[in-house]
């Protein structure tokens, strides 16, 4: 069905709305504020935590393009309903998941990991695509950086919600207290919250759903004559040529595959230290009831920060804005190596603003030189060389943590003192790598730019 509404502003458009409205549900996870130690209570080890997360970044790695694929053949309307339905899958399993039965409980929690990643991977590229095509068919793609930036500011007031909700509901004493004002009796135990929050995000993913019904696909003219009604096959096959098509295209084009590779180095390494926030939280000496706090507090600079970004997207240079997130991400890594009571929180405020602009530049970048026949495509490339590099510095982190709790015993007194002294150990490993990698990735971008 073609997109028929037009208006002078691009939040006029039912598909630009929708966009917004599908990132905002889809990404309500009020699991957030906790997701390490909510799968530690659940009687995990870090080590296994870890595993889980390759096991979903490598669902992503093994799903992201060929679905990208699928959607610019089949509709990326189809792609997103698809991926509301496995949000809903992935979040009953945690609802549930067997704590009495540790071996049966691994299984379903690798079993939610890997729906997580195929709706990830449904999801990733196919929105922004039917998003900027709804704004190219109306000759303002001009306004893109601007719907990005409310996106994300909509999106960071919606997490201050989620962190406070999905925090103070985990926090036995916190909904003691409720219950109590309630009028009820009895403590409140761990146990008794522990799914609280899957269950507020599973009525996320109803509304995710509603959200991605709502959208409309964008008829183009170079629409492929592929179709769901003339057979999976096909379309798996035709996903597969055009997969390998846009795959060529990148590597042939120097200035996306620098884009794409400086994005993955920022993405992966800041994404791993936030998905150990909660047990850095907990190490410095913060309570649990106050992530939730701190969450929608970081929350908040999202309401200014892709302001700044896109300022410096359209102001200045790639390079120069490599280089400033380059030097914010070490400052905020080596901070936390310091591991600083309460004033710890700094650091990790700094790798989510960084996070937050890098996501914009990306998108400005890349949507500003790919045809609208690949777009979610070559966006599923991003997608998939950013979860390749977090499911193997997953896999380095969990073999780090393994050599680390063997030689616990001879860390100091004093780092272990501050909690899990291997974590602590662990944190110093961020920085050397996160250089390393920003100097092969400037070595790379220099040879490949030259001619440019």
């Amino acid at each position: 069905m073609d997109e028929s509404l037009s208006g002078p502003s691009p939040f006029d458009l039912p598909n630009i709305r929708g966009f917004i409205a599908f990132r905002l549900f889809f990404n309500a996870r009020f699991y957030y504020p906790v997701f390490t130690i909510l799968f530690l209570d659940f009687g995990l080890s870090l080590s296994q935590f870890a595993m889980l997360n390759t096991a979903w970044a490598l669902a992503i790695v093994g799903l992201e393009v060929p679905s990208g694929a699928l959607a610019d053949l089949i509709g990326r309307r189809r792609l997103l309903i698809a991926s509301a339905w496995l949000m809903i899958l992935e979040m009953g399993l945690l609802v549930l998941a067997p704590r009495e039965h540790p071996d049966l409980l691994f299984a379903v929690l690798l079993g939610n990991r890997l729906i997580s990643g195929a709706a990830e991977a449904a999801a990733s590229g196919a929105d922004e695509a039917l998003a900027y095509d709804s704004l190219k068919v109306h000759g303002l793609t001009d306004h893109w950086s601007k719907v990005l930036e409310v996106q994300m500011r909509l999106q960071s007031l919606g997490y201050v919600a989620v962190m406070i909700l999905g925090a103070a509901v985990y926090d036995p004493l916190f909904m003691g207290r409720v219950l109590r004002w309630l009028g009820g009796s009895g403590e409140v135990t761990q146990g008794d919250t522990l799914k609280l929050p899957v269950i507020l995000t599973l009525i996320m993913g109803l509304a995710t759903l509603a959200a991605a019904m709502k959208m409309r696909e964008v008829r183009r003219e170079d629409y492929p004559s592929c179709s769901w009604s003339e057979g999976c096959k096909r379309a798996l096959v035709e996903a597969f040529r055009v997969t390998f098509t846009a795959g060529r295209w990148i590597l042939a084009t120097p200035f996306v595959l620098v884009t794409i590779l400086t994005g993955l180095l920022f993405d992966h390494v800041i994404r791993m230290v936030i998905t150990l926030s909660s047990q850095y939280y907990r190490i410095i000496g913060i309570p649990e009831a106050a992530f939730g706090i701190i969450g929608s507090g970081i929350a908040l600079l999202g309401v200014f920060v892709p302001r700044l970004a896109r300022m410096l997207a359209e102001s200045r240079s790639p390079r120069f804005n490599a280089v400033v997130m380059f030097a914010v991400t070490l400052l905020g890594l080596l901070g936390m190596t310091q591991v600083i009571p309460w004033v710890g929180i700094l650091p990790v405020v700094l790798l989510f603003c960084v996070m937050s602009m890098m996501n914009l530049f990306v998108s400005q970048y890349l949507n500003q030189v790919t045809e609208s026949h690949q777009r979610a495509t070559v966006l599923s490339f991003k997608g998939l060389s950013y979860n390749v590099g977090y499911g193997a510095v997953g896999l380095l982190y969990s073999l780090l943590i393994a050599v680390l709790e063997g030689r616990a015993g001879e860390l100091s007194a004093a780092a272990a003192g501050q909690g899990d002294a291997a974590f602590v150990q662990s944190l110093t490993w961020f920085p050397v790598y996160f250089c390393g990698g920003g100097a092969a990735v400037a070595w790379f971008a220099r040879k490949r730019l030259k001619d440019s």
